[in-house]
């Protein structure tokens, strides 16, 4: 690592346990049911048959109007929740935070249809979350990480899917679509400028170039 990658790791502690625990983006139920099990439960299976009960959950909820894809969040955080204290070193744990992002985009994109939310409301919430992914997934990669709050005042992918679903039984589905995404808008905006600016900008690019190596 080069001099100005450390000062930026130095600058922007703690350093996550492995990339692709940063990536999951748990809020504090995920943590808390992860430090149950101690990181002893393998987090790709759960997080597997997490994505399918949410999935046929939904299928069956949304299409027959019956409420159960409000029980879809649960089952998500039930099954997923646990591995969050792994340390995904094994060879295909790197799938994890991708089936945690289709589970929680899937289930936000089917309960605001189902509801009637306007696309507007739907594509703002979901670009939010969007944005707040992808920005930390480049700051990982150029050793700028976020702070460890952030997943938790950002109420993690199982706090959005469990407020979303929430919305949808108490029938204010939309009312909850326009606050969630006002409030992560403000909070990840204003957090990664915070943090860029923060950042030393030669070591930034040193570790790009490193990067590119």
């Amino acid at each position: 690592m080069t001099e100005g990658a450390g000062m930026i790791s130095v600058h922007m502690t703690p350093v996550p346990r492995s990339s692709v625990v940063a990536y999951r983006d748990d809020g504090a139920l995920s943590r808390a049911m992860g430090m149950l099990v101690a990181g002893q439960l393998p987090p790709l299976p759960p997080a597997v048959a997490g994505a399918f009960v949410t999935g046929v959950l939904l299928l069956v909820g949304v299409a027959g109007s019956d409420g159960l894809a409000v029980f879809g969040p649960a089952v998500a955080l039930l099954l997923a929740g646990p591995g969050s204290s792994h340390r995904h070193d094994g060879r295909l744990d790197w799938m994890v935070p991708p089936i945690l992002r289709l589970t929680e985009y899937g289930l936000i994109a089917c309960v605001g249809f189902a509801h009637g939310v306007p696309p507007l409301l739907i594509f703002a919430l979901l670009g939010a979350i969007v944005f707040h992914h992808y920005d930390t997934v480049y700051r990982v990669r150029q050793h700028v990480y976020p702070p460890s709050w952030l997943p938790v005042a950002g109420l993690g992918w199982d706090g959005r899917m469990l407020a979303v679903a929430i919305g949808g039984a108490v029938d204010l589905v939309t009312a909850m679509f326009a606050l969630l995404g006002l409030y992560l808008w403000g909070l990840f905006c204003w957090e990664s400028l915070t943090c860029w600016l923060a950042a030393p900008r030669s070591g930034v690019e040193a570790a790009d170039l490193g990067a590119g190596d």
